[in-house]
């Protein structure tokens, strides 16, 4: 699977949003799951999923502090929850966690 890259939009202080190999097979498998039950939910989730990480472009601190040292939390839907942190000019989305899942 090629690396997921979001070119960072014309603004200011506007980040570049990079996925994390890790982060993309947590994506890829929630999706896979839900499409097998309803292809339309899934697309829809998978738009959700990736729309939620967005707003951190420019406002990087806007999730909720993580649980692991470091992080970052975006709920994108009540079951499932983007971990991410910030570096320098990048948001570096590192995992895509189940709200029931036990994390770090």
């Amino acid at each position: 699977m090629p690396a997921l890259k979001l070119a960072p939009r014309n603004g200011h202080n506007v980040r570049e949003i990079n996925w994390r190999p890790e982060a993309q097979a947590a994506l890829y498998h929630f999706i896979s799951y839900i499409a097998d039950h309803d292809p339309a939910a899934a697309r829809r989730m998978l738009s959700r999923i990736l729309e939620s990480v967005e707003p951190s472009r420019q406002h990087p601190n806007l999730g909720r502090i993580g649980r692991a040292p470091g992080t970052r939390e975006i709920v994108a839907h009540p079951n499932y929850i983007v971990i991410y942190r910030t570096l320098p000019g990048v948001i570096e989305v590192l995992d895509v966690v189940h709200a029931r899942q036990e994390y770090p």
